[in-house]
């Protein structure tokens, strides 16, 4: 699969743009699903709502996933450019060079500690407050909310998903990591901590990282 996805052609792109958005859906979809499910009562159960409600929860689904289709679509073609350098193993999508392994852990460390990450967290961790924010009746409504809550989950996760490039984009483990990262970050009420201390890791292990490019 590496081999194929990092050749280039029209098809072969869309292949890996492919692999990035059904990965980011299964990694991401376990962490929305209490929003998603949330949702879904809200629609069906609504006075005057019909038994066609449950398109209103596609509708929403779809915009969340549609939001990461197109973080998907960017992350594949920065991906095919760093292939093209030459700055990434064919086999596991990994990046060969330390100093920009290093510049990526210390971004995405930094970037856990911001406001704007804080921010976006604490939505994600409150399905019913965001539907209180958010709600609009409707079908577009429904697409809508769903793109404002994938913008939300782009916008809290999208330097942690990078991080793929540092382990491996075909590593099980280091996506089952990361995954299981995002899930305590938004699941835990002690989320925002959780954060932090993942980003000062990071930032630590960026050091070690630069300190072993320096060393050889």
């Amino acid at each position: 699969m590496g081999a194929t996805t990092m050749s280039g052609g029209p098809l072969r792109f869309v292949i890996l743009f492919a692999m990035w958005w059904v990965m980011m859906a299964a990694m991401m979809l376990p962490a929305a699903s209490p929003t998603i499910l949330l949702f879904d009562r809200v629609a069906t159960q609504a006075p005057g709502r019909g038994k066609s409600e449950w398109t209103a929860a596609g509708l929403f689904l779809a915009g969340y996933l549609l939001l990461w289709g197109a973080f998907s679509l960017a992350i594949a073609a920065l991906q095919s450019l760093l292939a093209q350098s030459g700055m990434m193993e064919p086999m596991t999508m990994a990046l060969t060079s330390s100093w920009l392994a290093g510049l990526l852990l210390f971004c995405a460390g930094i970037y856990q500690l911001t406001p704007a990450k804080n921010a976006c967290l604490r939505q994600c961790r409150n399905p019913a407050v965001f539907l209180s924010r958010y709600y609009r009746p409707g079908r577009m409504g429904a697409l809508r909310m769903g793109l404002i809550h994938g913008a939300i989950c782009v916008g809290c996760c999208w330097l942690l998903m990078a991080l793929l490039f540092v382990g491996g984009v075909m590593n099980v483990v280091w996506i089952a990591l990361l995954s299981v990262l995002v899930a305590f970050e938004r699941v835990s009420r002690f989320g925002n901590r959780i954060a932090a201390f993942v980003g000062i890791c990071m930032i630590g292990l960026s050091v070690l990282v630069w300190g072993g490019a320096i060393s050889s």
